[in-house]
């Protein structure tokens, strides 16, 4: 949530940058504007209402004990008076406050400086390229046949057990999905990041404070019942960790990793694009999580982006690095890098993992704050990264690997694997 300060102080960069992101409610920047000088008007009115009752209530007391009774008397209605004006000016500010506060939430996150403009995923900005993309033989599979041919995950059997985009791992298919969580884990550890184990559930506080509500209630699964969210992605319990949490400045930064199954209502449709595991309800990632001081947090975010290219580069898999543009950001994302595999068999590009800079849009409605050098509050900023989510991974690994032998697993999983081969 941005700050009504800035908002206020920076009217017109704020709505160039909400250009970028292709925001087309600029009505909103001037109604909040308004409701903010609303507000202050309240706040102002009362106070001085209030001092002036403070006042008066003391001056009531000095009359009464010099036997000015009258005149403590008629000081007394004035007094009564301030105070129901006060009453009102208490519920007209709690009305106008909660207003503006509702305005608030729907405004997107500023886009940093480097992001380009754009609509499409085809605008986002080619960073950078890595590796050669296998060149495999015309008969090769895509994975979800392989993932048939070596009984590696059968998507029938979670259609049956749950519904689409619930597919049950077996034999070395589940063994290998194990194998990757442990590696991308200690991989995780030996970066500096302490591992936590996290609820699947969250309550309507932490969706808020990480940005998921009230934007994408229709992504999450609901439990009625209980009024709780199933997670969409680890990030959200992990930094929530922090919510109403003032940390010491030398405890900056703070690292967390941590393992979880993700749940996502998206849309479904049809194609191979996403067929087999390109597109689930339910998936594993491991997720990166910074809480971090405001000066360091881009340096921060390259060298989360830095980890992530390292485990791709470890598994051996091609991949290319984008500058996502201002509309295909997310909602709460100042700067976003997505980092996407090369599937051979598809002859496709796979988004695996995005890393993102928040500045202080989450830690301003998670009140996430720490102490600076001078003593002073003040907000952090937070990043988080899938280092890295599962589904695609394991698409590109069976279907680059594929050989007339059987599928070769990376070198650097064999240690977790426990086999180098599925045949």
């Amino acid at each position: 949530m941005l700050q009504v300060s800035y908002i206020r102080d920076n009217r017109e960069q704020v709505l160039e940058r909400l250009a970028v992101k292709n925001f087309k409610q600029v009505g909103l920047v001037d109604d909040i504007i308004v409701l903010d000088s609303q507000r202050r008007a309240l706040q102002i009115s009362s106070e001085e209402l209030q001092s002036k009752a403070n006042a008066s209530a003391k001056q009531i007391g000095e009359l009464m004990r010099t036997g000015k009774k009258d005149e403590a008397d008629a000081l007394k209605g004035q007094t009564g008076a301030w105070k129901e004006d006060i009453k009102k000016l208490t519920e007209d500010l709690a009305a106008v406050d909660e207003e503006l506060q509702q305005k608030l939430v729907l405004l997107p996150n500023l886009p940093h400086a480097s992001v380009p403009k754009g609509i499409t995923p085809e605008e986002n900005e080619v960073v950078l390229e890595h590796g050669n993309k296998p060149t495999l033989p015309e008969n090769a599979l895509p994975h979800w046949e392989l993932a048939a041919k070596y009984d590696l995950i059968d998507f029938e059997l979670g259609v049956k057990i749950t519904g689409a985009g619930f597919p049950v791992y077996k034999g070395k298919g589940a063994k290998l999905q194990r194998a990757l969580i442990a590696y991308f884990l200690d991989e995780a550890e030996k970066a500096g990041y302490a591992e936590v184990m996290l609820p699947l559930l969250i309550n309507e506080a932490s969706g808020f404070g990480t940005g998921q509500l009230p934007d994408k209630e229709g992504q999450m699964y609901y439990v009625g019942m209980d009024n709780l969210f199933l997670i969409p992605t680890a990030e959200v319990p992990i930094t929530n960790l922090y919510r109403d949490v003032i940390l010491k400045g030398e405890e900056l930064p703070v690292m967390n990793c941590g393992y979880t199954p993700c749940f996502r209502r998206e849309a479904g449709s049809y194609g191979a694009h996403v067929r087999g595991l390109n597109r689930l309800h339910q998936f594993d990632k491991v997720e990166i999580v910074q809480v971090v001081h405001p000066d360091k947090s881009y340096d921060v975010l390259e060298t989360m982006s830095t980890h992530v290219q390292s485990l791709l580069q470890n598994l051996g898999l091609a991949y290319r690095v984008l500058r996502l543009c201002g509309g295909d950001m997310g909602f709460g994302s100042a700067l976003t890098y997505d980092m996407e595999t090369w599937s051979a068999a598809q002859q496709r590009w796979l988004e695996v993992s995005s890393v993102s800079n928040f500045e202080t849009f989450q830690s301003n409605r998670l009140k996430l704050r720490f102490r600076n050098a001078e003593g002073k509050t003040q907000l952090a900023h937070t990043l988080n990264g899938s280092a890295l989510a599962l589904p695609r991974i394991v698409a590109t690994l069976l279907e680059n690997n594929q050989t007339a032998d059987g599928i070769r697993i990376p070198e650097v999983l064999v240690p977790y694997t426990k086999f180098e081969w599925i045949s």
